[in-house]
């Protein structure tokens, strides 16, 4: 390994596959994937539309996740990003950039084969969101506005889909969902990101302040998900809500790891009950 100057570290290059998905965010990228595919399922769209539903989320997702690479490269050079490979040389500008346009190509044939509503919610709220994070919203005490937008619409892409609207319950719980998730993603880089420039609502919070208001969030969504659909809730539901006060309580009143761990899993349990209900 070598270093040449101001212009960062060259290295060997790593396998392009690997290096590409870290540099795509690949895990959230997947995870909201997954969640878009579980909707369909739920919403019972036949197999091809559900097959371009998940392509489509995939491929806005992929845009995403390269464009906050690119945009941060510099950034993550300045704190010492290992895990960035546009950082560190291990990946190139260029070909990250053919990827993410190929990406954005594919996201716009396949959200227009989903039908007019549904290109229209997925590219002009779900994508264009992500995007506008990326390029300055995450600076701001507005970090916040693309989450709860993109993920309070990701129903709707799926729902239109199939022809008709989701109900309100689901837009909303979706749009707490995404805040949560929002709140708990910046944690970990909190330092860093104040260290060149970044101050978005969680860094103008704190971390605890943070992960309280996350928590909340996330169990507001459980409750949400649960009472929203209308009509008796299931009996599963009930023991399912004591865990996320459960969890909540140790997300507040934990330390160390363990309120991290007790929100990202009410997180979780927010994703099982948007499914199921």
């Amino acid at each position: 390994m070598t270093s040449t100057g101001s212009a960062g570290p060259t290295l060997a290059r790593a396998p392009a596959l690997p290096s590409l998905l870290a540099a795509a965010h690949g895990g959230p990228a997947l995870a909201v994937t997954v969640v878009a595919a579980l909707l369909g399922v739920a919403a019972d769209l036949p197999p091809p539309t559900l097959a371009l539903v998940t392509a489509a989320v995939l491929a806005g997702q992929l845009t995403i996740g390269w464009g906050n690479d690119l945009v941060d490269a510099r950034r993550d050079h300045d704190v010492g990003r290992r895990d960035k490979p546009l950082a560190t040389g291990a990946l190139s500008r260029s070909l990250v950039v053919g990827c993410l346009v190929g990406a954005a190509a594919v996201c716009v044939v396949l959200s227009a084969a989903l039908g007019g509503r549904s290109a229209a919610v997925h590219l002009g709220l779900v994508v264009a969101m992500g995007h506008a994070y990326n390029l300055g919203l995450k600076a701001t005490a507005w970090s916040w506005f693309p989450y709860a937008v993109a993920f309070g619409s990701l129903p709707a892409v799926v729902s239109l889909a199939g022809g008709r609207w989701p109900g309100w319950w689901l837009l909303a719980t979706g749009a707490l969902l995404g805040v949560g998730a929002h709140l708990l993603n910046a944690l970990p880089d909190l330092a860093d990101d104040v260290r060149t420039g970044v101050r978005g609502l969680p860094h103008r919070l704190g971390a605890t302040a943070s992960r309280v208001l996350a928590a909340g969030l996330l169990a507001t969504a459980s409750v949400l998900a649960v009472v929203g659909p209308g009509g008796e809730p299931p009996l599963w539901a009930w023991p399912v809500l004591a865990l996320v006060a459960a969890l909540a309580t140790a997300a507040v009143l934990g330390r160390g790891r363990l309120p991290f761990q007790a929100a990202m899993a009410i997180a979780l349990v927010d994703v099982v009950l948007l499914v199921a209900r």
